[in-house]
C-alpha cells in the first residue's frame, strides 16, 4: 500500500537492542562532566541525552523522583526545539537535567533565550516539512500528478493524529486499509488536501478510496501501470486559522501476492501516529518487526521485534513522528 517496499530475503536482524537491561543513570567520573558545545538549548539537550544514552521515559522518571513532574512530550518538545522551558517548575527541571546528564551547572539554562511569543498559532507547524520529491525520491510520476492537481502546500494542515489500520486476509494478502486523521489548519481558507496510495508491485490495478467521512472525494488520478492513486479530499467546510477537523476513509487494496509489509511516508511531523496490522487468525506470521527510515532513504535506521498477541494483531505507537518513513513488516515462514 501507500509506501510499501519489497522485503529483502533472509532472516531479519534486529538492531539497537539493549542486552544489559534498561539504561542506567550515568555516574560522574573523576575527570568531571563533559561540556556540550551547542548553539542553542535544544541542540545542547539533544547532544547530552544522546551522549548519556538515556530514554526520555527514564529521564521523566528520574525527574519525578526528584520532585519535578515533566511529561515525555514536553521533554521531546524541548529536545527538538518546538518549545522551551520558561516557568519556574520547568527551570527547576533544567537544573536537574544538568545534574542528571553530568553537565556543569547552568550549561543548559544559559542557552535559554527570551520567552517565545505566546498565542495559539504564532509559529507554523510545518517548518520541517519535505517536498514531494523528498518523500518519494525518484518517482517523478507522483510529482507530475501533484502539479496537475495544483496541490496545496503540504504545511497548510498540521497533523495532530494519524491512525492506520491495515487488514490481511486468510490468503496472506492485504485487502483493506482504514485511516483516520485529525488535522488543524496553520493558515486560513484550507479546503482540501491530496493523499497518495500505491499498490504492491505484484498487484493488478490501483487502490480505490471508499467510505469517505467528514470530507468528500474530489478529483482522482490513477496510473494503473504503476498501481498509483492520487486523490483530492475536499473538506466538509473551509478551515480558518487554527480550525481542526477529522478525516476518515477506507482504501480497498487490489489483489496481488502475499503481503509482507505496510509503511507510511511522512512529509510533515505528526504529533501521534498509530499503526495497527490485523491478521486473519488463519494466517499469523512467524516473525514481525517495526522499522524506521530517514527521509529519502531505503535503508533501515532502526528495527524492533514486535509481539503478535491473541488478538492476531500488532501495533506501533510513534509520538512526535518526524518526516521520514515508519512501518511494520513480517515473515510468513
Amino acid at each position: 500500500m501507500a509506501s510499501q517496499q519489497p522485503q529483502h530475503a533472509g532472516r531479519l536482524r534486529l538492531v539497537g537492542e539493549h542486552r544489559d537491561g534498561p539504561a542506567r543513570v550515568p555516574v560522574q567520573q573523576a575527570g568531571g562532566p563533559r561540556p556540550v558545545a551547542s548553539a542553542n538549548f535544544a541542540e545542547a539537550l539533544h547532544a547530552a541525552i544522546e551522549s548519556n544514552g538515556l530514554s526520555l521515559d527514564r529521564i521523566r522518571t528520574e525527574l519525578g523522583q526528584r520532585g519535578v513532574r515533566i511529561s515525555v512530550t514536553t521533554l521531546s518538545y524541548w529536545r527538538r526545539g518546538r518549545s522551551q522551558p520558561e516557568r519556574a517548575t520547568s527551570m527547576r527541571a533544567v537544573h536537574l537535567l544538568e545534574e542528571l546528564l553530568g553537565l556543569p551547572h547552568t550549561t543548559l539554562s544559559n542557552l535559554l533565550g527570551p520567552p517565545r511569543p505566546r498565542g495559539r498559532w504564532v509559529s507554523p507547524a510545518a517548518t520541517s516539512s519535505l517536498r514531494v520529491e523528498d518523500v518519494w525520491p525518484g518517482q517523478d510520476e507522483i510529482s507530475g500528478v501533484f502539479a496537475e492537481l495544483d496541490a496545496p502546500p503540504i504545511g497548510e494542515l498540521e497533523r495532530l493524529s494519524i491512525h492506520d489500520a491495515y487488514y490481511v486476509d486468510e490468503h496472506r494478502r492485504g485487502y483493506l486499509l482504514r485511516l483516520r486523521q485529525v488535522v488543524r489548519a496553520t493558515v486560513g481558507g484550507v479546503s482540501r488536501c491530496l493523499v497518495v496510495h500505491k499498490a504492491d508491485e505484484e498487484a493488478t490495478g490501483c487502490p480505490e478510496i471508499t467510505s469517505v467521512r467528514h470530507a468528500r472525494l474530489g478529483r482522482v488520478r490513477r496510473r494503473p501501470e504503476s498501481g498509483l492513486l492520487v486523490a483530492e479530499l475536499v473538506l466538509d467546510r473551509p478551515l480558518g486559522l487554527g480550525d481542526s477537523t477529522v478525516i476518515e476513509y477506507e482504501v480497498e487494496i487490489p489483489p496481488g501476492a502475499p503481503t509482507t509489509i505496510y509503511a507510511r511516508r511522512f512529509a510533515v511531523p505528526v504529533r501521534e501516529y498509530v499503526l495497527q496490522v490485523h491478521f486473519d487468525p488463519a494466517a499469523i506470521p512467524a516473525h514481525c518487526e517495526r522499522f524506521d527510515r530517514a527521509p529519502g532513504t531505503e535503508e533501515d535506521r532502526a528495527r524492533r521485534q514486535l509481539w503478535i498477541g491473541a488478538s492476531a494483531s500488532v501495533h506501533v505507537l510513534a509520538p512526535e513522528q518526524e518526516p521520514g518513513q515508519l512501518g511494520i513488516r513480517w515473515e510468513w515462514e
